[in-house]
C-alpha cells in the first residue's frame, strides 16, 4: 500500500528542487541586460543582449550531455542520491556566477568564467527533470499521477516567478548604478541558502516503490534486460520530444524572455516587464496542477492537444496585444500563464507514461533536454532577433506558432492504444 507521506515528501523534494533550478535560470536571463555589457561590452547594445542569450542558450544546448549522463546514474543508482548530486552541483555553480569579476576587471577571462559556470549549470539541469519528474510520478497514487507530477513544472514556473520577483525587487530599491555595481549579485548569491535546504530534504526523501521493485528485480534476475524491452523506435521517441516542443516555446518566450523583448521592442520599463513575466508565471503555476487532475480524468492527450491547438490559433493575437501597451500586456500575459498551465500540466505525468522505470529518468531527461535545448533555450534570442531584424515584433509570434504546430502534429499521430493512457500503470 502507497504511503501518502512518503509520496508528500517526494512531491515537496522534487518540485522545489524544479524550483531551485529554474530560479537559477531564470535569474540569468532577467539580469541579462543589466550583465550583458558587464561582461559582453560592445558599442551595439543588442549584440550584447544577444551574446549574453547566446550563453544562456549554450547551458540549454549542453542539458542533453547531463540529461545522459545523469539519467543513466538515476535509473542505475536510485532517484534520491542522484538527485541530491545535481541539486549541489547547480547551487554552486550558480553561486559562483554572483562571485565572478566582470570584464572591466580581468578582460575576457570574465566571459570565460561565466561561460565555465553556465556550462556545470546546462550538465547539471538535464537530468533534474527526469529524475525529479520520475520521483515524484513513480511515487503518487495511480489515479493522482497527473496532479502529483505537475508539481514539476509548477516547480519550474515558481523558479521563474520566484527569479523575476527578486530581479524585480532589487531593480526598484536599487539604483542603476548600484545594480550595475554589485545588486545584480545577489540574485546568484541567493541559489545558496536555497540549494542547502533543498538538498537537505533531497537526503530525506525514500526511495520511489517502483524503482525498488525493479532493483529486487534486478538482482533476482526477473528483470528482462535492458536492451531488449527498454528499446523504443525512433518514431516513439520523436513524436514524444514533439509534445515537449509547445510547452518549452510558449515557457521560455513569455516567462524567461519576455521582459528583454518588451523593453527592447517596446521600450517597457524593466519594472513593469518584469511584473508582466511575474503575472505570466503565477498564472501558469495556478492552473498547472488544475489541468494536470482534468488528465487524470480524461487523458493526457486530449488536454495536450487542446493546449496545443490553443497555441497556434492565439499567438499572434497574444504579440498584438503586447503592442497596446502595459494593459493589453497584462491581459494578453494572462492568457499566455493560462495556456502555459494546459500544456504544462499532464506534461510530466505524459512523459512518465512513454517510458519504463528501468529507463524513465533517462527517456524523460533526454527527451525533455532535447526539446528544451532546440526549441526553449533559443527561444529568447530568437524572438528578439527576429525583432530586430524585421524591424517588426510581431514577427516573433511566428515562432511560437510554428512550434505549436510542431506539438500539435505529435500528438495527432498518438493513438489511445499506446502506452501513454492515464490509467494504466507505469511499466515497470
Amino acid at each position: 500500500m502507497l504511503d501518502v507521506s512518503k509520496s508528500r515528501k517526494a512531491l515537496v523534494a522534487g518540485s522545489l528542487g524544479n524550483l531551485v533550478e529554474w530560479y537559477e535560470f531564470a535569474i540569468y536571463a532577467y539580469m541579462a541586460p543589466i550583465i550583458a555589457p558587464l561582461f559582453f561590452p560592445s558599442e551595439n547594445p543588442t549584440a550584447s543582449i544577444l551574446s549574453t542569450f547566446l550563453l544562456f542558450a549554450l547551458a540549454f544546448f549542453l542539458r542533453p550531455i547531463g540529461a545522459l549522463i545523469f539519467g543513466r546514474m538515476t535509473d542505475r543508482i536510485g532517484r534520491k542520491p542522484v538527485l541530491a548530486l545535481i541539486i549541489a552541483l547547480m547551487s554552486v555553480a550558480t553561486t559562483c556566477i554572483g562571485f565572478l569579476p566582470t570584464h572591466e576587471a580581468i578582460g575576457v577571462l570574465a566571459p570565460l568564467l561565466l561561460t565555465l559556470c553556465r556550462i556545470a549549470q546546462g550538465i547539471s539541469a538535464g537530468g533534474e527533470m527526469g529524475g525529479a519528474v520520475s520521483l515524484m510520478v513513480e511515487s503518487a497514487p495511480a489515479n493522482k499521477r497527473g496532479v502529483y507530477g505537475s508539481w514539476s513544472f509548477v516547480g519550474t514556473t515558481l523558479g521563474f516567478v520566484l527569479g523575476g520577483g527578486v530581479a524585480t525587487l532589487l531593480a526598484v530599491l536599487l539604483s542603476e548604478d548600484a545594480m550595475a555595481s554589485w545588486g545584480w549579485r545577489i540574485g546568484f548569491l541567493l541559489a545558496a541558502p536555497m540549494g542547502i535546504v533543498v538538498l537537505y530534504l533531497r537526503l530525506k526523501v525514500d526511495e520511489t516503490p517502483h524503482f525498488k521493485q525493479v532493483k529486487v528485480e534486478a538482482e533476482t534476475g526477473e528483470l528482462v534486460s535492458t536492451t531488449s524491452a527498454g528499446r523504443r523506435p525512433l518514431t516513439y521517441l520523436l513524436t514524444t520530444l514533439g509534445v515537449v516542443v509547445v510547452y518549452n516555446a510558449v515557457g521560455n518566450t513569455f516567462m524567461v524572455g519576455m521582459p528583454t523583448f518588451l523593453s527592447t521592442s517596446y521600450n517597457m520599463s524593466f519594472e513593469r516587464s518584469y511584473f508582466l513575466a511575474l503575472v505570466t508565471g503565477l498564472i501558469a503555476g495556478l492552473t498547472m496542477p488544475l489541468f494536470g487532475a482534468v488528465s487524470d480524468r480524461i487523458g493526457r492527450r486530449p488536454v495536450l492537444l487542446f493546449g496545443s491547438i490553443a497555441v497556434v490559433v492565439l499567438s499572434y493575437p497574444l504579440y498584438y496585444m503586447l503592442k497596446l501597451g502595459f494593459g493589453g500586456g497584462l491581459v494578453a500575459l494572462i492568457i499566455a500563464g493560462i495556456l502555459i498551465g494546459v500544456v504544462g500540466g499532464p506534461m510530466p505525468a505524459f512523459l512518465s507514461e512513454r517510458f519504463r522505470t528501468r529507463n524513465r529518468a533517462t527517456g524523460v531527461s533526454v527527451t525533455y533536454a532535447l526539446s528544451v535545448a532546440i526549441f526553449g533555450g533559443t527561444a529568447p534570442y530568437i524572438i528578439t532577433w527576429l525583432a530586430s531584424t524585421t524591424g517588426d515584433p510581431l514577427s516573433a509570434a511566428y515562432y511560437t506558432l510554428g512550434c505549436a504546430a510542431i506539438s500539435t502534429v505529435a500528438l495527432l499521430t498518438i493513438r489511445g492504444t499506446q502506452r501513454n493512457q492515464h490509467r494504466e500503470e507505469l511499466e515497470l
